[in-house]
């Protein structure tokens, strides 16, 4: 389950996008404990007025091919879990499609497990004793 929106500047390829998701999702499967076929992603792109970051906060050199991913996840999993997935993220991204790491930024939204519902309207990972 996470649920991953993807934010970057209009223009790229239909390639280039597809690249970025499977990156994250292969680094999700590799270390963050997600199931096969748990794929809800999203890419939104946007115009250049519409697209604002602080190109040099905290003394990291962002370029216009920063690459904004925001995951709501469970909050199941330790600090060294979600650590070790920003590295692989990045280190997926840097190979394919050819990203910076100084243009991945990533945030973390943590929610309890009975927020989910993936159809039907039930919450799948809520027990029926709860």
């Amino acid at each position: 389950m996470p649920f991953t929106r993807v934010s970057l500047r209009s223009g790229k390829s239909a390639a280039y996008r597809k690249a970025i998701l499977e990156g994250i999702y292969r680094a999700q499967r590799k270390v963050f404990d997600v199931p096969e076929d748990d794929r809800f992603m999203v890419v939104n792109e946007h115009d250049g007025p519409d697209f604002w970051y602080g190109a040099d906060y905290l003394g990291i050199h962002r370029s216009d091919d920063l690459v904004m991913i925001q995951m709501t996840v469970s909050n199941t999993r330790p600090l060294a879990k979600k650590q070790a997935l920003y590295r692989e993220i990045v280190a997926q991204l840097t190979k394919d499609p050819g990203l910076r790491p100084e243009d991945i930024f990533i945030n973390l939204v943590e929610v309890v497990p009975e927020n989910w519902s993936f159809g039907n309207g039930i919450a799948q990972y809520v027990s029926e004793q709860s």
